[in-house]
């Protein structure tokens, strides 16, 4: 008995076309280069996840070290300083401090000052 792929392979087809919307021309139309491209898409978005949390992370410190610049430290010396004072502040949190708190971070690098001496 021969068995025909018809409606299997434009469900397959289908799912393709539709995860590949958004693209340009022929990569949103034709089922081949679709695939290509959602392959190497997909192969993108995997990595560039991983590359997020490391972009964050740098944005963090240039930011609490920018601030600790304005304080007369520098961000390592911060850094171990809060460690010895048993402050357990994320970057995150202290980069938004930095930011939005100047006073606080202020307070903040004053005990870590304190901690080093």
């Amino acid at each position: 008995m021969r068995v025909k792929t018809g409606t299997v392979r434009r469900r397959r087809h289908k799912k393709v076309l539709k995860q590949a919307k958004g693209f340009y021309s022929g990569r949103r139309k034709h089922f081949r280069k679709a695939k290509e491209q959602l392959e190497r898409s997909l192969v993108y978005a995997y990595r560039d996840r991983k590359q997020r949390k490391r972009d964050f992370r740098k944005l963090w410190i240039m930011r609490i070290n920018a601030a600790c610049r304005l304080n007369d430290i520098n961000y390592s010396r911060f850094i171990y300083g809060l460690k010895k004072a048993n402050i357990n502040l994320d970057r995150k949190i202290l980069a938004d401090f930095a930011m939005n708190e100047p006073q606080t971070f202020t307070k903040l690098v004053e005990r870590a000052k304190e901690a080093l001496s």
